[in-house]
């Protein structure tokens, strides 16, 4: 019987002819070429965080996660080669006792490395880039089983290409990744009205190193995320605060909220109202890998899209006004974020100043009408859909979103140019292998 294989959320599943859990380097390129002389597609997997059908396939599932070491460390330079399979909060970890950090993450770090770099993953910060704007070099198996290195001096279109691959080059086995020496940062969490924060949203972007904003569905609160370094001693937050902060309120009463809501979804403003009431003030002061990342135990389902920074809040305020006016049973926060501007040809946030809006829905409720909504407003700003989670985009519609559309295609192209690493959702999102679609 063949092995099935699903993500983190539940949602998406498949049943691959196999599953290939290579060890290093070497494995990889055989089990790789292997795959590709029997005829079969390969897909490379790492925690399953996307929420797309990014990772199915009836063929090979390659499985990194038996790829995790760091191979070398220079805290003079800060560069650091990894295997590519390596979870992010293992990475942080073993960053951190060589005296580095991430310049920046996102609030999840469960996700493998390559999963994360592959779909354009982010944290917030305007004057931070996407993390894959930090990879100096990779090396990356071809259908063949060659391994290519690539970096920007050997081939900057192919370097610009392979930062951002949706995994539709090949699978790239490790990374060497600009790291900085590590810091600290204090954050503060506090609810706010969503007037006073919207109206001076830019000032408040600015005045700190990494600004978030999580409006409150149906009600006129959001919550922010303000976050500064500092080089000041780290003071984690007291057991009791952290237990109502993380477990009680965003995990145990957030879950029991949308369970409650899927029952009675005439109930949900009030109850949204009621959850708003359980938030207070949260402060930390520690490690930047423990104030950015977070427990997520509420298994839900996401989209996001990358649009012009200059555009943020009247996208979250028609987001907003959406679910008001339709009371949409949502509970989950809309998420706004920022990020500097980069130059990978699939990078959501390439070549523009950047504010990423999301939004989400618990994993067993129905979300397709809310997400279709949301989308179309999207559409309006020229949006760009974060490749690992949730949209209804092709080919098509993306390509002219992107101005280096036709330099991705040329080269994946080059490297694959039989289609080994495709499947539905490379081929609905990218388009086969060799179409001028830009």
């Amino acid at each position: 019987m063949a092995a099935k294989w699903s993500n983190w959320a539940r949602q998406q599943t498949c049943a691959p002819a196999r599953i290939e859990r290579p060890a290093n380097e070497e494995q990889l390129s055989e089990a790789v070429a292997r795959a590709a002389r029997e005829g079969l597609p390969v897909r490379p997997v790492g925690s399953g965080h996307s929420f797309t059908d990014t990772c199915l396939t009836d063929g090979v599932l390659v499985d990194q996660s038996g790829m995790q070491r760091v191979l070398d460390v220079d805290p003079r330079t800060g560069l650091v080669k990894v295997e590519a399979g390596i979870k992010l909060h293992r990475l942080a970890a073993e960053l951190h006792r060589h005296g580095l950090a991430l310049e920046n993450q996102g609030d999840i770090d469960k996700q493998s490395l390559a999963g994360a770099l592959a779909t354009a993953t982010h944290g917030t910060g305007e004057r931070f880039r996407n993390m894959s704007a930090n990879v100096v070099g990779c090396r990356l198996v071809t259908a063949t089983g060659e391994v290519v290195e690539i970096d920007e001096e050997r081939d900057p279109d192919t370097w610009r290409a392979a930062r951002v691959s949706v995994g539709a080059l090949g699978v790239i086995s490790q990374y060497t990744l600009r790291c900085v020496p590590a810091f600290r940062i204090h954050r503060i969490d506090e609810l706010r009205p969503a007037a006073e924060v919207l109206g001076d949203l830019d000032a408040l972007v600015a005045a700190h190193d990494h600004f978030e904003v999580m409006a409150l569905p149906h009600t006129d609160k959001v919550l922010t995320y303000a976050s500064r370094r500092t080089d000041r001693p780290a003071t984690p937050p007291g057991r009791i605060a952290a237990w109502w902060n993380d477990d009680a309120v965003s995990n145990a009463g957030l879950g029991a909220a949308c369970g409650l809501g899927r029952l009675l979804p005439g109930a949900v403003p009030g109850i949204a109202r009621t959850m708003s009431g359980l938030i207070g003030r949260y402060e930390q002061l520690d490690d930047s890998h423990r104030v950015f990342a977070h427990e997520r135990r509420v298994r839900f389902t996401e989209m996001e899209y990358a649009i012009p920074r200059a555009h943020a809040v009247e996208a979250l305020e028609r987001v907003r006004a959406l679910i008001a006016d339709r009371r949409l049973p949502v509970l989950f926060p809309v998420e706004l974020r920022f990020t500097a501007p980069d130059d990978a040809f699939l990078s959501t946030a390439h070549g523009r100043d950047t504010a990423y809006v999301a939004v989400h829905q618990i994993a067993r409720a129905e979300y397709e009408a809310f997400f279709r909504a949301v989308e179309a407003i999207m559409d309006e700003y020229e949006g760009r859909p974060h490749w690992g989670k949730r949209h209804f985009q092709t080919a098509a519609t993306l390509a002219p979103r992107y101005p280096g559309w036709r330099d991705f295609q040329a080269v994946r192209a080059r490297l694959d140019p039989e289609g080994v690493f495709t499947n539905d959702y490379v081929r609905r999102v990218l388009g086969p292998v060799g179409a001028d679609l830009g």
